[in-house]
């Protein structure tokens, strides 16, 4: 179902409206808000070589991350949002505010929408990889082992 902006008379595409309600969740760190967009069996892949890349496998792992990024207060700012049948792209500001060193760069989101009309699928793309690895590996350590070993 499509919707239409009060002020311009456009129509919205309902994939963008969920991503909007996502950043509004994630920027209010409203963890039932941001999984309401998602599938149950999201998969969502972080890039990097660092403790918190891979992809995160249901709503439960995807949470988790994001509990972990939030120590750093970590925040996103929406700066273009474009969808097609089945996805949205969005590019946005990332950047912390807490821990060892910063990291502010620029991300490009893919998001996949199942046919339920959640996501079901999320490839993070960084502009700086080399930036958020640093900064991840500054900010959080490997268990010792042999706890890290399941």
């Amino acid at each position: 179902m499509t919707t239409t902006d009060l002020k311009t008379g456009l129509k919205i595409d309902p994939k963008i409206e969920a991503i909007e309600r996502f950043f509004t969740a994630y920027a209010a760190g409203d963890e039932e808000g941001i999984a309401q967009v998602l599938a149950p069996d999201i998969e969502w892949t972080i890039p990097g070589h660092h403790p918190l890349s891979g992809t995160k496998y249901g709503i439960d792992e995807v949470r988790s991350f994001f509990q972990a990024l939030s120590r750093t207060g970590f925040q996103a700012a929406p700066l273009f949002l474009e969808a097609s049948d089945e996805y949205v792209v969005d590019v946005h500001r990332g950047w912390s505010t807490e821990g060892v060193g910063r990291v502010d760069t620029t991300w490009a989101l893919v998001w996949h929408f199942g046919p339920d009309g959640k996501v079901d699928r999320v490839l993070n793309l960084s502009a700086d990889q080399h930036q958020m690895d640093s900064f991840i590996w500054a900010n959080f350590a490997l268990a010792p082992l042999p706890d890290r070993l399941a």
